[in-house]
């Protein structure tokens, strides 16, 4: 007998209510159990843990779980549950998970504190970012993992609302030492954000032990074929068993009970439940139809709504079995929600939601709306406003998949066809917001098939290519963004161009593999033609929504009023810019492009932005300006709490860190890129990491790299990946002196589209050197031109450097020598030491070869110094190799001290060098403040110190060494 709460509060009496007992599922599970004993060990023991028990619906992961919470003696147990008509809320299961322990929420730094209390609606502001929401549960979970260990228990995961998914699976994902298990139950059929965490496969029971469970709980004897029957239909599903033995009298079972062949077995528990459903009063099912109906388990709000429909005080106890009624609503299992809710007819579950509308407090008017669009049978253009209202109000909280589901709901209500295609526009692009893509198609078609005007027609379009480019950054996004920035000349001149830029950036990502006239120069010539709209008097604004938040959520990236006129003119500067570089020759792009830097370096730019100007000054071959951009937009990224743009931003600064020849820094942060799309799932190729490979000459990693790379990026038509895998490529080969295959992969990536990096700069450079040492000297020299073009336009050091080193190799004895002393020169005042490195071992090898040794071990022992305190390991040793080709043999450098260090412990003492705490740390890692903890001990004691003013010492002495 469990003692339950009776939630009517007028009656005020403690109700006992008997409970199926769990044993019997559990005799024969030995495995399972076994597996969370140990779990919990582990959790007692200090170490974080996490598992998903994953089976058929009744299988008994409900019943593991109870075990588990009786194992849990000593421990903080929290749980939450899964709801499938609260999966449209977000954040609900992370707030019932998290709502016991609110009291510590001031303990959290203030972007997790704020972005918590944003997410569960305690406070205004703009909306939180949901993997900085997830770092906030993260703190609090190991904050109250201090006290004493931590058991989180969600049930039905695959009925968890999106966003509560993502957070989850974001958390259990980056515990490690804070004493925290988090086990989640889940139908084996389920497709969620927790894929990949350990699992544990709840099966079917053994037709052995499913015939014992039977025979324990039936009383008298057992037809053996009637049980073999029984065994056969339930498929080893034990709560499907038990089911079966509920109401069949001894004698039916005994006599020969079965179902005609014609009729297929039962529907497992669901069946079960509404069977059980049948034989309940009317007033208990009307009680259970309501409670089933409220998705947020107010007590309050179920019984005002039961007392609307004359529900007797006698109803929660002939219910009792199927849902508890205390502090608050909870079914005993979601089918049994479910039954409930479906066992009704629509008229029943219709009334049900009225009544909930009716008992709503006026001041929860979303709540009201969403009961009202339930109770709704017709198109109600009322309460279709009314939710397009609320979706506003959902918008401004940052809900999301609310917003879309309310949006969609409403356009499913409205009556008027213009009205609904266009709240099915803007339901679209809230649904892609959400995350939804293929949601977000099915409701465009919606629109399209409706009579939207001409700029909704364009709206719709470029909506059209959003989904594309984000579902996929491949070939298929640049041709629809150019036609729908064709669509918008006319309408919205400013989005227009936008819409151009994005076109751009589309065709850098589709590159070799660009198709249908969606290549960078096919879009550059069309954008050409649209540089003379930023000055259109035409502002066209949203599609007649009323509210103003919808409209934002139509419009992308736009604020409803005009733009700041300097942010505006420095992004039309960009365009301009780009348009020059991809349509005319370098020299016409570079004094704009020029304009366009420095005006973002001085007003500052969009988020969405700062990748396409990093590029701009990556094609001006200004390095202060590339660092300046990369350091800003990881700033930015990191301060407004935008992951999913940190992976973008970070890659950037990966690359700024390996040309200044910052390897260490360089792999801290490709980590941190793979602790980011691994946390948040999304689709991005960390070439940072391959270029570091190939950089440190490192050839079965890099190649493993480059081929998952070339894979991934040839599947999805993305042909930046291959030119950036063909550079690296081209780099490793040069490195390792094998310069058939360093052509070969630098020709292919300078053929490529003349983006800016890979294809435009660093590949001529690297075919100059490979197709020279390969004896291919008019390969070599249309390289060196190539090259040439982008140099002499824009004459800073690094690409007069460039420019000398290369001409250097193509050139005559009488004039490469004063070549190569200019590129060290020019090189030499920059901050970008691989390269000058690279200029000392060309000059050295020259030497060699014109047999003037002593001059030669000069330059090539500073190389070989220098790629060696770099860790350009290759360059290191074919600098070596020529050293010994002159007759001195390099000395051995000593092994870095640290060189023992993990690459985590490594990322973990270079953060800890700059003096972040071990909070901050573990906010820029995804991990708690324990974990870095832990890491940190273990590198004091590899290093053999004691504090972090040893740990700099010793990282700089390894720097220096």
């Amino acid at each position: 007998m469990t003692l339950l709460r009776e939630a009517n509060l007028s009656q005020g009496r403690w109700l006992h209510v008997p409970r199926r007992r769990a044993a019997p599922l559990l005799d024969h599970r030995h495995a399972e159990r076994d597996r969370l004993d140990r779990l919990m060990a582990a959790v007692r023991a200090g170490q974080s843990q996490c598992l998903v028990l994953r089976g058929e619906p009744g299988v008994g992961k409900s019943a593991l779980l109870e075990y588990l919470v009786e194992q849990a003696a000593g421990c903080r147990v929290a749980r939450a549950a899964g709801v499938r008509s609260e999966m449209g809320l977000p954040y609900a299961a992370v707030h019932q998970l998290c709502a016991p322990m609110l009291e510590r929420l001031d303990r959290l730094p203030e972007p997790q504190h704020d972005a918590l209390r944003a997410a569960f609606g305690l406070r205004a502001g703009p909306p939180p970012d949901r993997f900085l929401v997830g770092l906030a549960v993260l703190t609090l979970l190991a904050e109250v993992a201090d006290d004493r260990p931590l058991v989180c228990v969600i049930e039905d995961a695959q009925w968890l609302d999106s966003t509560s998914a993502q957070v989850l699976a974001f958390v259990t994902r980056r515990l490690s030492t804070e004493s925290v298990a988090c086990v989640f139950a889940a139908r084996s059929d389920a497709t969620h954000d927790l894929s990949g965490l350990p699992e544990l496969v709840v099966g079917g029971l053994r037709d052995e032990d499913a015939r014992a469970l039977l025979r324990s709980v039936v009383p008298g004897p057992l037809d053996r074929q009637v049980r073999d029957r029984i065994v056969a239909e339930a498929h080893g599903n034990p709560l499907a068993l038990l089911e079966f033995a509920d109401g069949m009298t001894p004698a039916a079972l005994a006599g020969g009970f079965g179902l005609p062949a014609a009729q297929p077995p039962p529907g497992g528990t669901e069946d079960s439940f509404r069977r059980r459903l049948e034989s309940l009063p009317p007033d208990a099912r009307w009680l259970l139809l309501v409670a089933a109906a409220e998705p947020l388990g107010d007590p309050v709000l179920v019984w005002r709504a039961a007392a609307g429909l004359g529900v007797g005080a006698a109803a929660p106890a002939a219910a009792g079995e199927l849902c508890e009624f205390g502090a608050r609503v909870r079914f005993c299992h979601p089918l049994a929600r479910s039954a409930a809710y479906l066992a009704a007819v629509p008229e029943e579950r219709r009334r049900a939601h009225h009544a909930l509308a009716e008992a709503t407090d006026a001041a929860d008017p979303d709540r009201r709306a969403w009961h009202r669009a339930h109770a709704t049978a017709g198109a109600d253009e009322e309460v279709a406003a009314e939710l397009e209202r609320s979706a506003g109000r959902a918008l401004a909280r940052g809900g999301l998949a609310a917003v879309a589901a309310i949006l969609q709901r409403a356009t499913e209500l409205t009556p008027e066809p213009g009205r609904r295609a266009g709240r099915a526009l803007a339901a679209a692009r809230a649904k892609k917001e959400a995350g939804a893509p293929e949601a977000a198609s099915g409701l465009l078609g919606v629109a399209l098939a409706g009579p939207l005007d001409e700029r909704q027609r364009a709206y719709a379009a470029l909506l059209h290519a959003e989904i594309a480019f984000t579902a996929n950054r491949g070939n298929a996004a640049p041709p629809l963004l150019l036609d729908a920035a064709r669509q918008l000349r006319a309408l919205d001149p400013d989005l227009s161009r936008d819409t151009y830029l994005e076109a751009m950036s589309a065709a850098m990502f589709a590159g070799r593999l660009a198709v249908g006239g969606g290549g960078l120069s096919d879009i550059a010539a069309c954008a050409a033609r649209a540089v003379g709209l930023r000055d259109a008097a035409v502002r066209a604004r949203a599609v007649g929504l009323r509210d103003v938040a919808v409209r934002a959520a139509l419009e992308p990236g736009r604020a409803v009023g005009l733009r700041d006129a300097a942010v505006r003119a420095t992004q039309d500067l960009l365009l301009d810019g780009l348009v020059s570089l991809f349509t005319a020759d370098p020299g016409a792009a570079a004094p704009v492009l020029r304009r366009a830097v420095a005006a973002f370096l001085g007003h500052g730019a969009e988020l969405r932005q700062f990748w396409l100007v990093s590029n701009a000054a990556v094609a001006l071959w200004d390095g202060d300006a590339w660092r300046t951009l990369a350091d800003r937009h990881v700033a930015l990224a990191r301060d407004t709490g935008a992951l999913a743009e940190m992976p973008l931003a970070l890659s950037s600064r990966v690359m700024v860190h390996l040309f200044e020849g910052e390897l260490a820094e360089a792999a801290s942060l490709s980590a941190e890129v793979q602790a980011i799309t691994t946390a948040t799932g999304l689709r991005i190729i960390n070439h940072g990491a391959l270029a570091l490979a190939a950089w440190r000459g490192r050839e079965a990693e890099a190649e493993e790299l480059m081929r998952i790379s070339s894979s991934e990026a040839a599947s999805r038509g993305e042909g930046a990946g291959m030119t950036v895998t063909d550079w690296a490529r081209a780099v490793l080969y040069n490195g390792l002196g094998r310069y058939d295959q360093a052509r070969a992969a630098a020709q292919r990536a300078s053929a490529d589209p003349p983006t800016p990096g890979a294809a435009a700069q660093w590949a001529p450079a690297e075919l100059v050197e490979a197709a020279t040492r390969s004896g291919d000297r008019a390969l070599a020299l249309r390289a060196a031109r190539q090259l040439a073009e982008t140099a002499r336009v824009s004459p800073t050091e690094w690409a007069l450097g460039i420019e000398a080193r290369t001409r250097a190799l193509v050139s005559e004895p009488a004039t490469a020598e004063n070549l190569y002393r200019e590129a060290i020169d020019r090189l030499g005042r920059t901050r970008l030491r691989p390269d000058l490195a690279r200029a000392h071992l060309l000059y050295g090898e020259w030497l060699r070869r014109e047999r003037r040794r002593i001059e030669a071990r000069q330059q090539l022992r500073t190389a070989h110094r220098l790629f060696t305190t770099i860790g350009m390991a290759a360059f290191a040793e074919r600098a070596a190799r020529e050293l010994r080709a002159t007759g001195e043999t390099a000395q051995r450098r000593n092994v870095p001290t640290g060189g023992d260090l993990t690459p985590r412990e490594g990322q973990i003492a270079q953060l800890a060098t700059k003096g972040l705490t071990n909070s901050e740390i573990g906010s820029r890692l995804f991990v708690s403040p324990r974990t870095v903890e832990y890491h940190l001990r273990k590198i004091f004691a590899k290093l053999d110190i004691t504090s972090r003013s040893q740990l700099h010492r010793v990282l700089a002495d390894d720097r220096a060494s």
